[in-house]
């Protein structure tokens, strides 16, 4: 995924008080610095960290924020309290701040100086305490902020931190994005619509529609050497089809294929489109709905919605965000058929074309085949098979009074047979706990059957997501059960409903 994170930042922000004098000031400055530079050392932490000036006074404290508001680089605030630093300094700069928080409970020694403990040694290490002082305001505050605890040099916290800036990055990516809806929605279709408006309130990336003749233009004016090239890229990428190669049958499919790809792609650069979606109903003058087009697109980082979906299309492109640099892929997806035994039963998760190649296993068959809907000439996609592993699948849904995430975690597994008359891409999971409470829970919550599946990003970060993001957050995990999940929904719509009117 081509994508610059060199230019993005953290700050490492923290705070104390003149009452401990100055000697003390500066060892919790020099501590803050070592912290920081050995953290930028850790491989597990993928965005530079600053080490930004200790603050001790309100105004210092404002400013600070003020300053993180308005530095574009700037994508999160990590905050430590190294010794006391009275919390209500903090109310003005916290009212202020709009980036997203981490609330570090740490302290710079790890463990007790048993046989040299003094009171100098208590007054200086007080993060016990001190962070409390902070959490209550932030909580009597309402902020929303990951909480870290633990020893700054353990690898469990490095990792935790590491999410945090990465969430905070598909945030940040949240806030620049702009989604192309290439033609409407599916016809009649509920869950792909939503509020566009309030999602541009509430998340920050735009949503516009366009018709498929824009592309059309960028098609028209395809340069034939650029086409060549990409076809000797599907060449030797992929196990072309006999009726694909040069002199077969179906060649003709492959060159309209790529010209879509490259008017797709040329209209999307153009555009400065993160992510986009189509329908098969509203094609216009393309010859086949795009297939290893989208999939290619997909693999280059761009997010992707079937049928108008541009929740998930913007969802997809987050996460893929998210997990650069990680092992495991990320696509959209859809829940599409069932495998229902007495002994287990699973999901064989696929769409009409459009799964990403990053998911999968193997060199993937390039093919044509009929789509049977559509009434286009039959599109070229790419086949393959899923690697094994655990994965989740996340919808992002409009209820009306607010956003939802859901998230399922799931294993995926090895497919029983070769599914050889199966022209997809396609990955078969067990879903957590069971097919029977993930189905009906997924179902009582409203989930979509689109969904952003991924090896790559965890529940943790869509936990940390939905807290920067101030929506609902719904798991479906190993321990969930009906009844309690019914009973959180029930609760949640009562939290929500006087959320909604500010009480």
């Amino acid at each position: 995924m081509n994508y610059n994170i060199d230019q993005y930042e953290v700050w490492f922000i923290t705070g104390s008080q003149h009452l401990y004098g100055e000697e003390a000031l500066q060892q919790v400055a020099d501590h803050a610095k070592k912290i920081t530079q050995e953290l930028n050392k850790s491989a597990k932490i993928p965005i530079k960290l600053i080490c930004k000036d200790l603050v001790t006074k309100p105004d210092e404290i404002t400013d600070v924020c003020l300053e993180a508001n308005g530095n574009k680089n700037c994508i999160g605030l990590i905050l430590w309290m190294h010794t006391f630093s009275p919390a209500k300094m903090w109310i003005k700069g916290l009212s202020l701040i709009k980036k997203p928080l981490c609330h570090l409970h740490t302290q710079f020694n790890a463990e007790i100086p048993w046989d040299k403990i003094d009171m100098d040694f208590m007054n200086l290490n007080q993060s016990a305490h001190g962070d409390r002082e902070f959490g209550f305001m932030m909580t009597r505050m309402r902020k929303q902020r990951k909480v870290v605890v633990g020893h700054w040099q353990s690898g469990r916290v490095q990792s935790k931190l590491g999410i945090f800036t990465r969430v905070a990055l598909g945030w940040n990516e949240f806030q620049n994005l702009k989604v192309a809806r290439i033609g409407d929605n599916m016809r009649e279709v509920a869950v792909t619509e939503g509020d566009k408006v309030e999602a541009q309130m509430r998340f920050g990336f735009t949503v516009n529609g366009f018709d498929s003749s824009d592309v059309v233009k960028k098609i028209n004016a395809i340069k034939p050497a650029d086409l060549e090239a990409l076809l000797e890229t599907y060449e030797k990428e992929y196990n072309l089809a006999d009726s694909l190669k040069e002199g077969g049958k179906k060649r003709h499919s492959l060159v309209d294929a790529a010209k879509i790809e490259l008017g797709l792609r040329a209209f999307l650069e153009e555009g400065g489109f993160g992510a986009f979606t189509d329908t098969f109903e509203n094609l216009g003058e393309l010859k086949q709905l795009p297939g290893i087009a989208t999939q290619r697109l997909m693999a280059d980082g761009y997010g992707f919605g079937g049928e108008g979906d541009w929740k998930t299309a913007a969802l997809t492109r987050a996460m893929k965000v998210m997990a650069i640099g990680l092992e495991g892929g990320t696509s959209f997806m859809e829940d599409y058929t069932y495998h229902f035994t007495p002994e287990k039963s699973y999901v064989l998760g696929s769409h009409m074309l459009e799964i990403c190649p990053s998911i999968a296993e193997g060199k993937p068959e390039c093919k044509v085949h009929p789509l049977g809907i559509g009434g286009k000439e039959d599109p070229v996609r790419l086949v393959f098979n899923s690697p094994v592993g655990s994965a989740i699948n996340a919808s992002l849904i409009d209820m009306g009074n607010r956003f939802r995430l859901i998230v399922n975690e799931v294993e995926a597994v090895k497919p029983e047979a070769d599914l050889p008359n199966l022209p997809v891409a396609r990955v078969l999971w067990d879903a957590k706990p069971n097919l029977d409470i993930a189905a009906t829970t997924w179902i009582l919550a409203g989930g979509a059957h689109h969904t952003v599946y991924s090896q790559a990003v965890t529940t943790e970060f869509m936990e940390d997501f939905a807290e920067i993001a101030g929506i609902e957050l719904l798991v479906i995990d190993e321990q969930t059960r009906v009844r309690d999940f019914k009973d959180k929904l029930h609760a949640n719509e009562a939290y929500y409903h006087l959320f909604q009117h500010g009480m």
